[in-house]
């Protein structure tokens, strides 16, 4: 396994730094007054930005294989990631490179399963930023971490398909400009007895226009007061929608299939970005420890806060080597052959993220439960990661099914018994 990045991907990360250092870094405080302090969601600044990103080539860096005529760097995600990483140090920068979520994971699967008719109205749009998208998944009414569970119906009709269900936390669909979003619901087939025996294959990935007849989005949501910045879920109603049955992604009853092709590189991106702030928070600790006294002496100089630090360090660079190594996975192997290593840092990366997280809080006291820095922002994001593309509990349950069994301890060599008397 080699996780150095080639001469190309060292290239664009040279060339994001400075761009990073030039125009995202000198804007962040201003950034965060115009959407936290006006309620913007993009602040006027941000196309501006975004042209210039393009200009300089830094533009849908996250899609590796684009089509000839579409705008991209066709970066691997292993060169990809260190870019990533970087990003996720000021939590809106993805935006400014057109490589957001639900975005980029949505164009995942719209490269994947639709015609070239399909491309120029749903994904073109979303390689120019011209518009946003959403993902329509979890329900209120149902245990969601069993996606089978989903019970939002999809019935044929004739050359449409009509489609009834409530959703919420849909990613990205609170934007006034998500155009559409990719439901996930159950087919809707007659009898259960005439459905297929394989839970997986009774649900299909459709888009949905925003704007269609029936589509109402009931609120935007926030988790633990924080709302995604640049994507908010929203609550939605489908009631009688109907859209054309081209709209199906993949064929009818491949929805969980399509849902793997979008969420096998997000979840990599999610912990990427996640590893980066994580680099900021930290280094506010550092910051904040190295200027404050208590009892006589510096915070820095305490064997606990060293400690918080060491530990925070440990843990970003294992985070770091796990989240490479699954990327050098999905380019070698494809998403089967990186399976398990999802499912490790879908769990480890959030986990890390949580705890330095909370430490960032002890250290800053009240200041890092306050909106003057990115900490609480941060804690609530890592909270709602250990739930959102899979709950702990299902990656571990999924780990542990694709453990080796261990072998019986009789036959084990590591186990010396004692000579019989």
């Amino acid at each position: 396994m080699d996780f150095s990045l080639p001469e190309r991907g060292l290239h664009y990360l040279e060339q994001l730094q400075a761009f990073f250092d030039a125009h995202i870094l000198p804007r962040n405080r201003e950034w965060h007054l115009a959407v936290k302090g006006n309620g913007e969601l993009d602040p006027p600044f941000l196309a501006e930005l975004q042209a210039e990103a393009r200009r300089q080539g830094l533009w849908n860096m996250a899609v590796p294989d684009l089509l000839d005529d579409d705008p991209g760097t066709r970066l691997s995600h292993l060169e990809y990631a260190p870019l990533a990483e970087l990003m996720g140090r000021v939590v809106w920068s993805s935006r400014v490179f057109n490589c957001q979520p639900p975005d980029v994971p949505n164009v995942f699967a719209l490269q994947a399963y639709t015609t070239p008719a399909q491309r120029e109205q749903w994904l073109q749009p979303l390689l120019e930023a011209e518009c946003r998208s959403g993902f329509a998944m979890t329900e209120p009414d149902v245990a969601s971490s069993d996606a089978t569970n989903i019970a939002t119906r999809i019935r044929r009709d004739g050359n449409d398909l009509i489609i009834n269900g409530h959703k919420w936390y849909c990613t990205g669909a609170g934007h006034p400009d998500c155009r559409y979003v990719i439901l996930l619901g159950m087919n809707d087939d007659g009898e259960p007895d005439e459905a297929p025996s394989d839970r997986t294959g009774r649900h299909s990935a459709v888009i949905v226009p925003m704007d269609a007849s029936g589509v109402t989005v009931v609120r935007n949501l926030e988790f633990m007061g924080f709302s995604e910045f640049g994507a908010p879920p929203a609550e939605i109603l489908f009631e009688d929608v109907r859209v054309p049955a081209e709209n199906i992604l993949g064929a009818y009853g491949e929805g969980f299939r399509v849902g793997q092709v979008r969420l096998a590189p997000a979840r990599v991106h999610h912990c990427m970005r996640a590893i980066g702030h994580c680099e900021t928070l930290l280094d506010l600790m550092k910051a904040r420890a190295a200027e404050r006294q208590t009892f006589g002496k510096r915070v820095i100089e305490y064997d606990a806060i060293q400690q918080d630090i060491a530990l925070s360090r440990i843990e970003i660079e294992t985070a770091r080597l796990m989240v490479l190594k699954t990327a050098w996975l999905l380019d070698t192997q494809g998403e089967a052959g990186a399976r398990r290593e999802i499912s490790l840092i879908k769990v480890y990366v959030a986990r890390v993220y949580q705890q330095i997280a909370e430490r960032a809080i002890q250290f800053f006291g009240a200041m890092g439960g306050s909106p003057d820095t990115p900490i609480a922002d941060a804690f609530a994001w890592a909270r709602a990661f250990r739930i959102g593309d899979g709950p702990d509990e299902v990656h571990l349950r999924q780990i542990f099914r694709m453990e080796p069994p261990g072998q019986p301890l009789a036959e084990s060599p590591f186990i010396v018994r004692p000579p019989l008397r």
